[in-house]
Parts: structure tokens; sequence; C-alpha cells
């Protein structure tokens, strides 16, 4: 009976179908299509990264976007760049009436079809705002960190739709949350595999431009710093590595607000010489195609990690751990997965790759092609636009 009405709930919502249609066609059926998304959070990172470069995807596809969001916040000035239209809110709490009857006048100002919210405080002006004012309301969970199950906290249920950025996310939401299988789909972030192509960069070149020597072995992480992004995890494993191995350069891309205390960190292990802070990198590509080895040592909140997308487009060794959804990225050995802040297993698998040439060209000629074929940036699109086609009619 359970599986009959499974099957009944999914014909009635075929929402995780792909759309099969040529461009042109999704271009004239999606051109008068108009989102909203909002945002809370005013740092740049991958949640702030992925709402950007979705919303420039859709667009190429004939949809309006606009963004609603702090004044100060990071991802005005990155949307204005575009092209986008933007709207700044204090978006003050959840119940932030200010900014609930801004984005009400905005809704039916620019007579949107759709909100598409992304952090806490936002999702819960940003759901009343649409219901009030007669748009779908699309919550998207970038992180994945169980949410309060409680049933005081409903906007998640009062929801049209929901996407996430990682399968586990999705089943924690169903199983904890009350949210209905029908109504959430897992789309991870998708990569641009023509700017993710390591074959388009002059190895030798941006090694030079990095300051990696030619006999050294160039082991990186591309991350927000954030405490959950554990670069202390990432230093200690420096600090043992470079004492077996001197060969060894360490580059730490990325900004964010441990940025004075992962210097200090540095200063205090005395690897000065031996990790280079290279802050926000503007071509993650490049930097990517510098390395040797790359890691991911998070221990909570990722979705799907962009980074260890992109550094497995770019046929990268990767050593990551199993958080979030990182293992959604995980097909036929292409990466070595470990546990989350486990020490001696980084810098185990970290000096097997160091040892073993062999090994490091295995993984990388595993690493693109799976990635390319279920998370670039036109699987994610197309899925996307389905939702939107789907929830609109």
């Amino acid at each position: 009976m359970a599986m009959c009405r499974a099957k009944r709930l999914h014909r009635q919502t075929p929402v995780y179908r792909i759309t099969k249609l040529k461009d042109k066609d999704i271009l004239e059926k999606t051109k008068k299509i108009k989102v909203l998304h909002t945002e809370w959070s005013d740092g740049w990172g991958g949640q702030e990264i992925r709402i950007i470069n979705e919303m420039l995807s859709v667009r190429e596809r004939g949809i309006e976007v606009y963004l609603a969001c702090r004044d100060h916040a990071k991802i005005k000035e990155r949307a204005i760049k575009h092209g986008i239209k933007v709207y700044s809110l204090p978006f003050r709490g959840n119940a932030d009436l200010k900014t609930l009857f801004g984005l009400i006048k905005i809704i039916k100002d620019e007579k949107i079809d759709i909100v598409n919210t992304h952090s806490g405080k936002d999702t819960w002006v940003g759901g009343f705002a649409a219901k009030i004012a007669g748009a779908k309301f699309i919550r998207t969970r970038h992180l994945s960190n169980k949410i309060n199950p409680s049933r005081l906290n409903f906007i998640n249920e009062m929801a049209d739709f929901i996407i996430t950025t990682g399968k586990g996310v999705r089943e924690d939401m169903i199983r904890f949350n009350r949210i209905k299988p029908e109504r959430i789909a897992s789309i991870p972030t998708g990569i641009d595999e023509s700017i993710f192509d390591p074959d388009k960069f002059d190895k030798e070149k941006n090694r030079e431009f990095f300051g990696i020597k030619k006999d050294q072995i160039a082991i990186g992480i591309l991350a927000v710093l954030r405490g959950f992004k554990r670069h202390d995890l990432f230093l200690e494993m420096a600090k043992e590595i470079s004492k077996k191995y001197p060969q060894t350069v360490f580059l730490i891309a990325g900004d964010g607000p441990r940025r004075d205390s992962i210097k200090k960190m540095v200063k205090e292990m005395g690897l000065e010489e031996r990790v280079k802070m290279l802050g926000h990198v503007n071509e993650p590509a490049k930097f990517l195609s510098a390395l040797d080895i790359f890691t991911l040592t998070s221990d909570s909140n990722e979705g799907v990690p962009q980074s260890v997308m992109q550094a497995l487009m770019m046929k990268l060794p990767v050593i990551a751990t199993d958080v979030g959804s990182t293992k959604d990225l995980w097909h036929n050995d292409n990466f070595m997965l470990i546990e989350p802040k486990n020490m001696k297993s980084l810098v185990q698998n970290v000096e097997k790759l160091i040892q073993n040439p062999r090994q490091r060209e295995n993984y990388a000629k595993n690493a693109r092609d799976f990635v390319v074929k279920n998370f670039s940036k036109k699987v994610m699109t197309d899925k996307i636009i389905d939702i939107y086609q789907n929830l609109l009619n």
C-alpha cells in the first residue's frame, strides 16, 4: 500500500525529471518567469557563490532574477557587477516587519513568480512575504547540520518546494523535519566544466605564479576561513608532514573571519616558510592547476562541497572528510574519503600520496568524468528550471 501511494505521489509531482527540451525551447517556456532570491549572510563563501552562479545560469535561459540582501553584504557587490537588480533590506531577524513589508512590495512591484530563500533569517521573512503576496516559496538549504525539529520551527513545511545541496540533507529533512519526499530534491552546485578544465592551464607557469618551486609538492586547501573548515587540522597536518618531507609546501586559498587567528597559528607553529596564505583567489581553477594534492578538512556544515568538485574537475588527487554530502562525489575510487577530525588519517593519507606519484596519477585519471556527468552547471540548471516550471504549472 505504501509503495502504491509513493508511486502515485511521484506521478502527481514529477519534480525529479530533468528537462529534455532544447535550449531555445526552454528559453521560450521560461522567459516570463521572475525569481527573487533572498540572502541574510554578509560573507562570501560557497553558499553565496552558489547563489550568484545559479542566478546567472538560469538567467542565460531567459529567467529574470533579482536579489534582496543586507546593504553591506558581499554578495550585493557581486550581483551588481553581473547586472543583477539588487534590493537592500535590514533582515534583522525572523520577524523583521520592515523587511517583511519591503519584500511584499518588491514581489508585487516586480510581479515576482518565485521567492527563493537561502539562510535562516531571510527564509522566515521571505517565506511569509511570498505567501502573503501570492508568489511561490522555494527554500534552498545549503548547510548539512540538522534543523531543529520543533513544531514551532515550521517555516520549511510552509515552502512549496525545498532544494538541498546534497542527498544527506534531503534525507534528514524528510526524516526529522516532516518534509514530504515529493516536495524536496537534492541539486548540488553545478560547476562550469569549461572553466575547470586542466587542459586550459599551464601548470608550470601557474606554479611559478604562486611561488611553488619545481621540486616541491604543493598541498592546498580552498575554503572560506571559518571554524568548521578546520584550517587548524590542515596546519597540524602541515607541521607533521613538513618534518618528514622537506620538499612539501602548503597553500591556503580563501578569506574570512578566522584569517587573523589562522595567520597567528602559522606563526606559532613555525610554519611561516612552509605555508602560504593567499587570501581570496579570483581564479580558483588557476590556483588548483598549480597543486599536486588537494584537501578538505571540514568537520560539519557541508552540502556537496564546491571546492572538492572543482578539484576533481581539475584532475587533482583529493583527500576529503566524510561530512555532509561529500560522499555524493565518491565514485569508483576517484578520491580518498576520510573520517572528520581524524588527524592521524589525514597525515597518513597525505603521506601515501607523497610517496606514490603513480597513485596520484591514478586518482587524477578517475577524478573528472563522474563529476562532469553528474555535477555540471548544465545538470544543475536543467533541474532547477524543471522545478520552476512544475511549481508554476
